[in-house]
């Protein structure tokens, strides 16, 4: 149910965006959407389908390009991707260690989106 209002925010930016550049409709729109985020692509186009109806986004098509997690190892700096799956049990390849922080994994944002 959290898809709801981050799909509202991203046709708000988008409706403002299109306004401003004159454009007529939106065609598509390109999504960054980070491992951690836990915003599942069906619900997020099924949100979008059905808010913007009546608005030059109607029909628009989403695509979603899903961004690795990225830690820090805390031991040694180095920056890893991890599989959301393995990070229980992660330890750094470098130097063993076990705790981290997180770099991305967690954004979500508008790469680009098409209008008319």
């Amino acid at each position: 149910m959290h898809e709801l209002p981050v799909t509202q925010s991203i046709l708000n930016i988008v409706l403002k965006h299109a306004m401003m550049n004159r454009a007529n409709k939106v065609c598509s729109i390109s999504l960054s959407v980070g491992g951690l985020s836990d915003l599942q692509d069906e619900w997020i186009q099924r949100y979008f389908d059905y808010i913007s109806k009546g608005t030059m986004a109607e029909g628009a098509h989403l695509v979603i390009e899903h961004t690795p997690v990225v830690l820090c190892c805390g031991g040694c700096g180095k920056n890893v991707s991890v599989e959301v799956n393995n990070m229980k049990d992660f330890v750094c390849p470098v130097c063993g260690n076990k705790e981290f922080t997180i770099v991305s994994g967690r954004e979500y944002f508008i790469k680009d989106m098409e209008v008319q």
